[in-house]
């Protein structure tokens, strides 16, 4: 136990953890301090901090409140003492649905809603003339609730001062795109339209004789094209069914694409109005390709599987009535200080913050008054989201676009809003997304968490937040059953010192990433020309190929809008037949240099699966071959058991109480459901006559248990299995357990994922690989392994382009793109561009000031 921190009141004691890979681990924390848990990845940081101390801490505040936890397993671990009431801040999306945006999570837009509807100032409707705000009501009969709540509609309308005119009371509805006071009717609040890709359903080149719409089968065209012929010459047209669609008269085109009761094909006939007579109504109705399309969409609102094969022919534009501000025009118009509420929810957060204190200066008398509670609470809010760093947001920003990292930062700034004291905050890897011009203002955040009087436990392998920590607690020295103790604690200094630490030799210095001393040559490039998507300022970039390049800069500078939105989705459109892409690349002039290329792989952080059934050797192609060779011995055999009785997802083999789960709900009131062992299986899986089959040891149970280096020495002879648990191994996923659910694992175990399995892939040529910050929950040691894999894909002739904060990458990098100077609106440009000594020389560039105190750090 470290020194001073000997006073029960004021430490954590844990006696005897054994959760997972942990050794019999005894640790003393301490409380009221910023603490941070390091280590390898796998070596058992997570399992400490929230399998351990956090699920402790919740199970027991569960039976404060009287809520039977029988069935909820206490971790393994003999005592904890000192435990304090936790909460966890985790990379979870902050929301999911399509009407979730940062404005609605943080709350935030709440007061802007409130601040528009009691000193907002609108044009009257008959005169034009403005009207002032009203103060004569009290509330709104506005209760937020949830997104897709009910609100009451405002009926006491006011009277115009100059015409007398009646006009709406303003409401916090009126500006709410859930509410109908103030959704556009266009899009029902949702700030776009879905529409069919008439390129995925039509061929235009063919004639509809010939096949030209792709989902009629044979018999459907002989069916429609009497149907078609007739609808025409209802109406007067004379439509060739053997004449190329690309052919045909707009209004021809229109009435197959669009049907005859479509605005599209009824524009064609702006003087009169087409009344059918009964008789004639079957002849002249013809539904069209789109039109059927969206309605049977439509109709199929709860078949989730057709939907999203129907998506596949889609795609999403902003909302042209509203030009996907979400809201009627009517809220559109109404101005607080000369600002539309649309054009407040579009500043990025920290111009925000600035507009809402000028309010002060410009707020007197009767309208200060109502507003200046409002004003006070919002600048507070704000102000704590620009605190955690992401400044450059805005609150019109869909929440399913964010990064885990910006999820987590958004509920970061809601803690510090937060009144408790005496309080656990656990939080995983919260410098994800960070440039390490961003990590200081983390650091500064976590620090207000602490001296507020609570405990903040931090799962990180950043170095400068093991520097600022007051405590540091190193697990190792390896991963998976290599891992689980206690290699070194006490001040980031005392671990600095210790032999032995992985950790604390990278802090001293003593362990460094080496620096590629010889970088490849070659002229050859991809040329991106105007780039304007977003933030982007008309930028061109060129791109080395070959070459391990680096694209870096603040959070919210342009990166993944470059690389992702446009250079991904064009190389996907250019040489990505196969694939559909549900929108298109961002708004850029051109890209040069496609004929080097023939094959582009973008590996994300995107889960590989929402299923829970699915998990690592699935994905990898491993449970396969492992499946057949346990089916091949000969307990298996004289049993009868077939690969299938090895698969927990399919009747034969596996337990059916828990459906081959291994757990099973058990649903709490007022709380999320909880997971317990399956009492038929205990947790395994399988049949009792599948466990009795056994391979070097291993039951099929045992195999989904082994971490990737465990199961990689039991079949290090298997050639089909060996090869894929290698590659696993290679990107520093050793630690995995094989059984892990795909739903469990963390944005870069996922990429990682997906980069092994690439690695697998026979090469086809000339590839252009895109990671987005693939040293994702990576320790530096880990780091310096990835980079040997994305080494390797380059000395074989691909391109590796990386969206990146790490240093130890971008040193490591053959060439950096640093974009800038800040994030949103301040962002957008190439502030550097060159090798990592070059950039390092820039004294324009954010990033090579820290490359520079980097190298001078590193001697």
């Amino acid at each position: 136990m470290a020194e001073g921190i000997d006073d029960r009141t004021s430490v954590m004691h844990i006696k005897g953890a054994r959760l997972h890979n942990l050794k019999n681990v005894s640790l003393t924390i301490p409380k009221q301090k910023l603490v941070v848990v390091t280590g390898l990845s796998g070596s058992g940081k997570s399992t400490l901090a929230l399998d351990t101390l956090h699920r402790e801490s919740h199970r027991q505040y569960m039976e404060a409140w009287g809520v039977a936890t029988a069935g909820v397993s206490r971790p393994s671990v003999d005592s904890i003492t000192g435990l304090s009431p936790s909460v966890s801040v985790d990379q979870r999306p902050a929301g999911r649905g399509p009407r979730s945006t940062v404005g609605t999570v943080t709350d935030v837009f709440t007061y802007l809603r409130l601040l528009w509807s009691r000193i907002g100032v609108r044009p009257c409707p008959g005169c034009g003339a403005e009207i002032p705000p009203s103060y004569t009501h009290d509330t709104d009969g506005d209760e937020e609730g949830d997104e897709e709540g009910v609100e009451m509609e405002g009926g006491e309308s006011v009277a115009c001062p100059h015409c007398s005119a009646a006009v709406p009371e303003l409401v916090m509805g009126s500006f709410s795109f859930n509410k109908p006071a103030g959704a556009c009717p266009t899009c029902t609040g949702l700030g776009e339209v879905i529409r069919a890709d008439v390129r995925t359903l039509v061929d235009e080149e063919l004639s509809v004789a010939a096949g030209a719409v792709l989902g009629w089968p044979r018999q459907l065209v002989e069916r429609n094209l009497p149907l078609l012929r007739a609808a025409a010459h209802h109406y007067g047209l004379t439509f060739d069914t053997d004449t190329p669609v690309t052919e045909l008269p707009p209004t021809a085109r229109d009435l197959l694409l669009y049907g005859v009761e479509s605005p599209e094909f009824r524009r064609h006939f702006p003087a009169t109005r087409i009344v059918d007579p009964p008789e004639t109504v079957a002849k002249g109705r013809f539904e069209g390709v789109v039109t059927a399309l969206m309605r049977r969409y439509s109709e199929r609102i709860d078949d989730t599987d057709y939907r999203q094969k129907t998506e596949r022919s889609m795609v999403k534009e902003a909302c042209g009535e509203c030009a996907g501000t979400r809201l009627r025009s009517e809220s559109r118009a109404v101005t607080v200080h000369g600002l539309r509420i649309t054009e407040a929810a579009r500043l990025p957060l920290d111009e925000l913050a600035d507009w809402v204190a000028e309010l002060r200066a410009f707020s007197t008398g009767d309208e200060w008054r109502f507003v200046e509670p409002v004003v006070a609470d919002l600048e507070e809010r704000v102000r704590r989201l620009v605190d955690t760093g992401v400044g450059y947001l805005t609150l019109d920003q869909s929440s399913t676009s964010l990064s885990a990292g910006e999820s987590q930062r958004l509920r970061l700034a809601a803690l510090l809003g937060s009144g408790l004291t005496g309080m656990l905050y656990v939080l995983d890897e919260p410098t994800i997304g960070l440039h390490p011009a961003d990590t200081a203002r983390l650091v500064h955040v976590l620090r207000r968490l602490r001296d507020l009087g609570n405990t903040v436990l931090v799962i990180e392998h950043d170095l400068d937040v093991l520097w600022a920590a007051d405590h540091v607690v190193d697990i190792g020295p390896g991963a998976g059953r290599d891992g689980g103790r206690v290699m070194a604690e006490g001040t980031p200094e005392e671990v600095a010192a210790t032999e032995g630490s992985v950790t604390g030799a990278y802090l001293s210095g003593r362990l460094q990433h080496p620096v590629r001393k010889e970088r490849p040559g070659g002229h050859e490039e991809l040329v991106i020309r105007g780039a304007r998507s977003h933030n982007l300022r008309d930028v061109t970039v060129r791109i080395p190929l070959g070459r391990l390049v680096t694209v870096t800069g603040p959070s919210g500078s342009g990166k993944s809008t470059l690389i992702l939105d446009v250079l991904g989705r064009a190389a996907h459109q250019r040489l990505d037949a196969a694939r559909v892409l549900p929108v298109s690349p961002g708004e850029h002039d051109g890209i040069d240099g496609w004929e080097r290329l023939d094959k582009v792989v973008t590996i994300d952080q995107e889960p590989i699966s929402r299923l829970p059934r699915s998990n690592a050797a699935t994905y990898a192609d491993v449970f396969t071959p492992v499946r057949e060779l346990f089916a091949a011995q000969e307990a298996a055999r004289s049993r009868g058991l077939t690969p299938a009785a090895f698969s927990f997802n399919v009747p034969g083999g596996r337990c059916e109480r828990c459906e081959g789960a291994g757990v099973l709900a058990v649903h709490m009131h007022f709380l999320p459901a909880v997971e317990v062992r399956c009492p038929g299986c205990r947790g395994r899986r399988f049949r009792s006559e599948v466990l009795a089959v056994r391979y070097d040891g291993y039951d099929i149970a045992g195999v989904l248990a082994a971490t990737v280096d465990e199961a990689l020495t039991v079949f290090r002879g298997v050639r089909q299995v060996a090869g894929r648990l290698q590659r696993l191994s290679d990107v520093g996923l050793g630690y995995l357990p094989l059984g892990q659910p795909a739903t469990t694992l963390s944005g870069g175990e996922a990429q990682r994922l997906k980069l092994a399995k690439e690695l697998g892939r026979r090469a086809t040529g000339r590839t252009l690989y895109l990671l987005d910050e693939p040293t994702t929950g990576l320790h530096a040691a880990d780091t310096a392994r990835l980079l040997d894999v994305l080494q390797r894909l380059v000395d074989a002739g691909h391109s590796v382009v990386t969206i990146e904060h790490n240093l130890d990458v971008m040193r490591a990098s053959d060439w950096l793109i640093d974009l800038g100077p800040a994030g949103g609106a301040g962002g957008g440009l190439v502030v550097a561009e060159g090798t990592p000594e070059q950039v390092a020389g820039e004294e324009r560039s954010r990033t090579g000031a820290f490359l520079r105190e980097a190298v001078r750090a590193m001697g």
